[in-house]
């Protein structure tokens, strides 16, 4: 095996050092994370039409589900998923075009995802608890 030339970079890990926190690296982990979750919550989806398909006795069994606390935690959060990942999909077509790659406003395109994401989500939940 050889060794590396003196000039050539090192990874931190082999220089002994260790990898500092980014957000932008947590961000795109999350927007990973809620991609598949967006995935799997696409059965919860599912299975409301067809209990919808079903019939009045068939959705009220879902239902009952849905309106539990369990349920609404798992709404909750493919609500706040489904937000996220929109919002930061809309900060990625930013840097498509060649926008936002400073880190100044990396950081702050990401923070705005963060907090709209969950006005959004509230937003979305105030509209539909008032009806």
């Amino acid at each position: 095996m050889s060794h590396p030339t003196p000039n050539r970079p090192l990874s931190p890990f082999m220089l002994g050092q260790y990898y500092r926190f980014q957000l932008t690296s947590l961000l795109s982990i999350i927007h990973r994370i809620t991609g598949v979750g967006l995935s799997l919550g696409t059965f919860l989806l599912a299975g409301w039409l067809i209990s919808l398909a079903g019939g009045p006795e068939c959705y009220a069994a879902f239902a009952k589900h849905l309106t539990a606390w369990y349920g609404q935690v798992l709404l909750f959060g493919w609500s706040w998923a489904l937000m996220y990942h929109l919002c930061n999909g809309i900060r990625h077509l930013g840097w498509d075009v060649g926008k936002g790659y400073a880190l100044s406003a990396a950081y702050a395109s990401g923070y705005a995802v963060v907090v709209v994401s969950l006005i959004l989500t509230a937003a979305a939940w105030a509209v539909a608890y008032a009806h």
